[in-house]
């Protein structure tokens, strides 16, 4: 669908109005943002029932459209999955502001003082598909952030965003927060148009499938903070507890196998494969997921599917898990650099130096010893939530909470000082001397 004329300049207008707010946002304190985000995990919980209902509206019409496995699963918002995505919002409160913090303080010379103090990005512009469960983790971490945001989710998940947006909005409309820092886009025309808002939205955050995640970053002149690939490995080492392999596969496989952090491909050292690959196959058979092994696996497991080159790289994000035997360490590091994604890889070993190398040298997000790769996790790892997780080389990297939607400026504040006197043959000399 082709955005109108008019339809453009709403667009603009809502962008406009949400930069205003999130002016206004940037320069109030930690206590009256904690309050903000306390409100709105009240209001939340007060129209729990509502938010529920438009998601069932939201899946209703998503089976009768025909919608795939793995992205209903992401559609399906729960009592469980909201009580924990507000629980999420209350844990944002309780984390360090990470607004105004001073990075450096240094006198430059007597009376000219230089600072580098951590500020807001401005606008966010968060797309994402079903998961409307984000839309009130990206809220909150905005607002905390001083942060304003426009939301865009998928057209199957309208109902439950538009529900959930207007409780966050009435959550904020007695607080100092004005509510236009979170806004709701709801067609696919208004998706394109936001990408091209480069004077308005200073990051863009795409959550959803590759071929989404890439058409964002190719579409748009605004910074991109995302992953296009979640093609995650575990390697079971020779030195691995058989028990701690099992365990840790069918829950890196089985616990979510929508996530992106959920693992594609097992790596299976070759001295154990004999006795580690009847454990696993038995176990995962028994929840369904289908195994396509090399030709080495299957002369341990004849009767699973032959892997073709293009299962090495594929993200299935469903009960799907390809299988490589491989000699060594070092191997299992080639297939990963070959195919992984930068998202999240991990061993299992009781080798404590092998361990070492492959935290070392697996060049991913995350790196994992014995655990599985479904804890690469914001909320997980301690952030109260996420907006989403980069695999970019530079940072932010991994889950992105608070830390990935601030900046920093320098601020110099001297006596009338000039550079002039710095230089030349009678040149003063400056002390950088940190305070």
């Amino acid at each position: 669908m082709i955005a109108t004329e008019n339809d453009v300049s709403a667009l603009v207008a809502i962008a406009k109005q949400t930069r205003l707010a999130a002016l206004e946002l940037a320069v109030l304190g930690t206590d009256a943002k904690n309050h903000a985000i306390a409100s709105v995990a009240k209001a939340l919980e007060l129209h729990q029932e509502e938010i529920l209902q438009a998601n069932i509206a939201d899946c209703n019409a998503a089976i009768a459209d025909g919608i795939a496995q793995p992205l209903y699963k992401r559609l399906q918002l729960d009592q469980h999955k909201l009580r924990d995505a507000i629980a999420g919002v209350r844990d944002v409160a309780k984390l360090k502001d990470p607004v105004g913090e001073v990075q450096i303080h240094r006198e430059l010379d007597t009376g000219l003082i230089l600072k580098r103090i951590t500020c807001p990005l401005g606008v966010l512009g968060v797309i994402f598909e079903a998961r409307p469960e984000a839309a009130i983790q990206i809220a909150a971490l905005a607002i905390k952030s001083g942060n304003g945001v426009i939301l865009k989710g998928g057209k199957e998940a309208i109902h439950s965003c538009e529900a959930i947006v207007k409780a966050i909005k009435k959550g904020l409309s007695n607080t100092d927060v004005n509510p236009d820092v979170v806004q709701l886009l709801t067609t696919r025309g208004e998706t394109i148009e936001l990408l091209k808002l480069d004077r308005y939205v200073d990051l863009i955050i795409p959550r959803g499938s590759n071929s989404f995640v890439r058409f964002v970053q190719e579409n748009t002149r605004i910074p991109v903070l995302g992953h296009a690939d979640g093609v995650c490995h575990l390697y079971i080492d020779k030195a691995a507890d058989m028990e701690k392999a099992v365990n840790v596969a069918v829950d890196a496989k089985i616990q979510y196998p929508a996530a992106c952090n959920a693992i594609e491909t097992l790596l299976v050292h070759a001295d154990i494969a004999t006795v580690f690959l009847p454990q696993v196959a038995a176990t995962l058979a028994a929840k369904n997921v289908e195994l396509r092994g090399d030709t080495a696996t299957k002369q341990i497991l004849p009767n699973i599917a032959t892997a073709t080159p293009s299962d090495w790289e594929t993200e299935y994000s469903d009960l799907i898990l390809a299988v490589k035997i491989v000699d060594s360490w070092e191997d299992a590091i080639a297939h990963i650099r070959q195919y992984g994604s930068k998202h999240t890889e991990a061993i299992v070993t009781e080798d404590a130096e092998t361990a070492k190398n492959f935290l070392a040298l697996v060049n991913a997000a995350g790196v994992f010893h014995n655990c599985s790769t479904r804890f690469a996790d914001g909320f997980r790892y301690g952030f109260g939530a996420e907006v989403g997780i980069s695999t970019q080389q530079m940072p932010p990297r991994g889950p992105v909470g608070l830390e990935g939607l601030v900046t920093y400026k320098y601020q110099m504040t001297g006596d009338g000082h000039i550079v002039t006197d710095y230089t030349g043959e009678n040149a003063k000399s400056f002390s950088h001397r940190d305070l």
